[in-house]
């Protein structure tokens, strides 16, 4: 039997610090992205969580997505990427 928590006790993960693998993770991604001459100029975000790299920002067109996509996979470690970047003047990008 697993006891219920109660609502005060309630512990989510995004609560959690990140951990010291997703920061060098993200350290990684993020300086791959602002020396690549066609993300650096880009506002792109990055977290990791759980070796889950989330872009998020805005970018210029569609081969800038696809670039800083592909440049957070090439990090070695990256268990997964989702590319949530938009594309700039268009709402939200394809996926």
């Amino acid at each position: 039997m697993i006891p219920w928590p109660y609502p005060e006790h309630n512990h989510r993960p995004e609560d959690s610090p990140p951990s010291e693998e997703d920061l060098r993770l993200a350290a990684l991604v993020s300086q791959r992205i602002s020396i690549d001459w066609s993300t650096r100029r880009q506002q792109i975000s990055v977290t990791v969580q759980n070796a889950v790299v989330i872009l998020t920002g805005v970018v210029n067109d569609p081969d800038t997505r696809t670039t800083a996509g592909e440049l957070a996979w090439d990090v070695p470690g990256v268990f997964d990427v989702c590319n949530a970047l938009t594309l700039r003047g268009r709402g939200r990008g394809r996926r």
